[in-house]
């Protein structure tokens, strides 16, 4: 089968062996498959959690339809349509696990669903399992016109969230951040945002800041946390490391709280998949949590996605079709 693998001499489509269900995997046969930034540095031979490196089958997001079941799969059947995350979807056919993944809705296509997953699940887990927003409460999504960020976002929204504050560096994206549910729209690389957002908030700051950027914002988000507020780390886009204003930390008495999938159980995956069916399914079904697609590509363009996506022009997700 053809599959999008990092070799000697970088990422190319390559011929592999079509693998095989065990388990509680079952067998995808992917239509369409979703780009995320991780998926950028990994062209570039760079380690995500264990996996990278030579000989990987890059590719965290897919859509498809079921076309093989492991001895102890449940829940699922042959041809089902479905959506989900896990290694290796950057190929005709891919492994997940049984719960690891979604039903795909009947008025979705295979190119709109694999938009969904990692960006559900991450940020029904950042805002509302570890950030525990509350309706009426105030949040602030740093890095807000990323996929995630923008359903994110909507997540807050939906949830009720009073004010939704979100950041964006780009001044035609940070421009439409209100279409996904942005009450304030705020450029995280002006010193003055924060004082922004106090103002917007009586200049106590928001109840919760949900971070994908960090490096130079993160003492800079702490004086726009209210005392006794949330920060929930979910990425580094800004940098892994910087200053931080520890004293502020316990000033504030800031709950800051670091999440990433890369070092969580299957069992906790499972979870996290339940939670976003129990909670937010029906408003996905229902098409009120859904994201753009900038561009479409096909699989044997993929290359030409990952230019598209590393210009950094782009607004919503990136898809690649088999």
């Amino acid at each position: 089968m053809k599959a999008y693998v990092y070799g000697a001499h970088g990422a190319a489509i390559t011929e592999v062996a079509r693998p095989a269900p065990k388990g509680t995997q079952v067998l995808v046969r992917v239509r369409a498959c979703g780009l995320n930034r991780a998926d950028l540095g990994m062209t570039r031979g760079h380690a995500h959690g264990n996996a990278g490196g030579v000989g990987t089958v890059l590719g965290m997001e897919w859509a498809g339809e079921i076309a093989g079941l492991g001895p102890e799969a449940k829940g699922v059947e042959v041809g089902d349509r479905v959506m989900g995350s896990g290694a290796a979807a950057f190929a005709e056919y891919t492994l997940a696990d049984h719960g690891r993944l979604f039903r795909t809705p009947s008025n979705m296509n295979f190119e709109e669903a694999a938009t969904l997953p990692v960006a559900l699940a991450t940020m029904h887990n950042a805002v509302v399992t570890n950030g525990a927003l509350q309706p009426g409460q105030s949040v602030l999504i740093q890095g807000a016109s990323s996929g995630v960020g923008l359903m994110a976002l909507q997540i807050a929204r939906f949830k009720g969230a009073g004010l939704v504050v979100g950041s964006s560096t780009d001044a035609v994206r940070r421009g439409r951040l209100k279409e996904f549910g942005a009450d304030l729209a705020v450029d995280s690389s002006d010193p003055g945002w924060v004082e922004q957002v106090l103002k917007a908030t009586n200049g106590d700051g928001v109840d919760l800041i949900v971070d994908q950027v960090s490096g130079k914002v993160a003492s800079q988000n702490l004086a726009a946390t209210r005392i006794k507020g949330r920060i929930v780390n979910v990425g580094r886009l800004g940098g892994a490391h910087a200053d931080f204003n520890f004293d502020l930390h316990a000033a504030r008495r800031i709950n800051y709280i670091g999440v990433t999938f890369r070092s969580r159980t299957i069992e906790e995956i499972r979870e996290i998949f339940d939670e976003v069916r129990r909670d937010i399914w029906p408003a996905v079904e229902a098409r009120k949590l859904q994201l753009p697609i900038d561009k479409v590509f096909a699989f044997d363009d993929i290359g030409k996605a990952f230019e598209h996506m590393e210009a950094n022009r782009h607004l919503g997700k990136i898809v690649a079709t088999l």
